[in-house]
């Protein structure tokens, strides 16, 4: 919370809401100190596990902050009180802004922690999916790139996942954000938005959607993260013999 707090700081505004997707601790876990150091922070979420939690939000349910307005979408999979929040500005040309959390990412979706196929279906092709096609996605991690390389993994002829993850490993390199990205975007690379694509479903061996969905998922979770290679100067300094010493049986 000190390095928002510092944010804060510098940008001289004052914090009065937080909008919390879920209560899983690398979401939530700063949400009690900041209602201590900020008497009177309300805080927002669909969850009763949230930490200082003091606003319980429904489906649909609209809040407004000056002029930002926010609707609340119920999207249960991941945890079974996740709530992504659809923002926008009346009058603004800004194109609206999806805060997804671990439902929707970049390239991906999230585990079926306390969900099902099902529940994960109704989100991305009901609640989300039919959101304005610029709307912005800003989801709740950083792992374009292992996403990215899942879907080509899925469809090794798509030329669209091809660039993407070109282009997202450059962005990596160069420490720079990959998020957001846009809903229309999304539906061109991200497998768990195209299981009606022939090419998914022949990966997946499956044809009806949500038996699609399930299987990407299971694929995903078991999908290996590719062999490091080794430290070039260590594998020298092995073969030099200078980790001798260390190696030595006592």
């Amino acid at each position: 919370p000190f390095q928002l707090l510092e944010i804060i700081r510098k940008e001289d505004v004052v914090l009065r809401a937080i909008l919390t997707t879920h209560h899983h601790w690398d979401h939530a876990r700063g949400n009690e100190e900041l209602a201590q150091l900020l008497p009177g922070l309300q805080v927002f979420g669909a969850d009763e596990r949230i930490g200082a939690l003091t606003h319980r939000v429904s489906h649909g349910q609209e809040l407004s902050f000056g002029t930002i307005r926010v609707r609340c979408l119920f999207t249960p999979c991941h945890t079974s009180g996740h709530m992504c929040y659809f923002m926008w500005e009346d009058d603004s040309p800004d194109a609206p802004a999806l805060f997804s959390g671990d439902t929707l990412f970049v390239g991906g979706c999230g585990q079926f922690f306390e969900g099902t196929a099902e529940q994960m279906h109704t989100n991305l092709t009901q609640i989300l999916g039919t959101l304005p096609k610029d709307t912005k996605i800003f989801c709740g991690h950083e792992c374009t790139v292992r996403n990215l390389k899942f879907a080509l993994k899925v469809e090794p002829e798509n030329e669209v996942v091809k660039e993407k993850l070109a282009w997202a490993k450059q962005r990596d390199d160069e420490d720079l954000p990959t998020v957001p990205s846009t809903l229309q975007e999304e539906f061109l690379y991200n497998p768990f938005l195209r299981v009606t694509e022939e090419a998914v479903q022949r990966f997946t061996g499956r044809t009806d959607p949500v038996e699609v969905l399930r299987a990407l998922r299971s694929h995903r979770d078991n999908f290996k993260k590719p062999k490091e290679r080794p430290n070039p100067q260590a594998m020298l300094a092995f073969h030099w013999g200078l980790f001798g010493p260390f190696l030595e049986k006592k």
